[in-house]
C-alpha cells in the first residue's frame, strides 16, 4: 500500500520552512498532510515557527514569545517570506494539517481556533509533550492527536495509549521492530521522521510503517507508490 506522506514544515528541503511559500508548494506537490509548528507571540497569536527563537529561520533575533505579531511580521523568513499565523495556512492550502504544539498555552489557543474555524476534521494536533496533548484532549475530546517522539521512542506505545492518541510519529533512527510490534499490539498507526533518502524509505518499508514525514517532494513521490 502507498505510504501516508507528510510534508515537514511544508517542504523545507526546497523552500523556506514554515512559510506560506513552503506550504503552498507542499500542497501543490500532493502531500497527503502538511505539518507545521506553532508558538504564541507576545500578544497571543498562533505563529508558525519551529524554534522558540527567531534567530535560525529569520533575519531577526530573540524569542518568539517576546515579540508582538506586528514585530514578527517585519522579519524575513526566507526569500522575502513573512512569518505566517495558523489561520493563514488554513486558508492557503487544502490539505489536512498536523499542527505541532509545544505547551498547554498553545493548546488552548489552538483549540479556540479549531472551534472558531470548524477544523475538527482537518487538523491533527501533535506534540512531543504529554501535557500539551492532555490539554488538547480535554478541550477538544474528538479531535485526532498524535504523539511525537525522539529519544523517548521506546516508551511511545504506552504513552500514546494513555493519552488517547491513535498515532505515533517516531524518529526513524530510534525505531525498531520491537517498538513497532508493541504499537501494532496497541492498535496504533506508526509514521516516522525525517525520511529523506532511499535508504530511509527502505527502512520504513522494512518496518512496515504507515507513513513518512519528509522534507522532499521526491520522497513524497516515491513513498506514494505501492511497494
Amino acid at each position: 500500500m502507498p505510504l501516508l506522506t507528510v510534508g515537514h514544515r511544508g517542504v523545507m528541503g526546497v523552500e523556506p520552512e514554515n512559510t506560506l511559500r513552503s506550504f503552498v508548494r507542499a500542497d501543490r506537490e500532493g502531500f497527503d498532510v502538511i505539518e507545521l509548528d506553532l508558538h504564541l507571540s507576545r500578544d497571543g497569536a498562533l505563529v508558525v515557527m519551529h524554534d522558540a527563537d527567531v534567530d535560525r529561520t529569520t533575519d531577526g533575533s530573540g524569542p518568539v514569545a517576546g515579540k508582538t505579531l506586528a514585530e514578527l511580521r517585519e522579519l524575513d523568513a526566507g526569500l522575502g517570506e513573512r512569518v505566517p499565523v495558523f489561520e493563514e495556512v488554513v486558508e492557503a492550502v487544502s490539505a489536512p494539517l498536523q499542527a505541532e504544539i509545544k505547551d498547554r498555552a498553545a493548546a488552548r489557543v489552538l483549540a479556540e481556533a479549531v472551534e472558531r474555524l470548524g477544523l475538527h476534521r482537518r487538523v491533527t494536533v501533535i506534540s512531543f509533550h504529554d501535557d500539551a496533548l492532555r490539554e488538547t484532549r480535554k478541550l477538544l475530546p474528538d479531535i485526532p492527536v498524535a504523539l511525537v517522539t525522539g529519544r523517548s521512542t521506546p516508551t511511545a506505545p504506552e504513552r500514546a495509549v494513555e493519552l488517547g492518541a491513535p498515532m505515533v510519529s517516531c524518529e526513524l533512527r530510534r525505531l525498531d521492530a520491537e517498538v513497532v510490534g508493541r504499537c501494532r499490539a496497541a492498535g496504533l498507526k506508526v509514521i516516522s521522521w525525517t525520511v529523506n533518502t532511499d535508504r530511509d524509505l527502505a527502512r520504513v518499508r522494512e518496518l512496515g510503517l504507515d507513513g513518512v514525514v519528509t522534507d522532499l517532494p521526491a520522497v513524497r513521490r516515491a513513498a506514494g507508490e505501492a511497494a
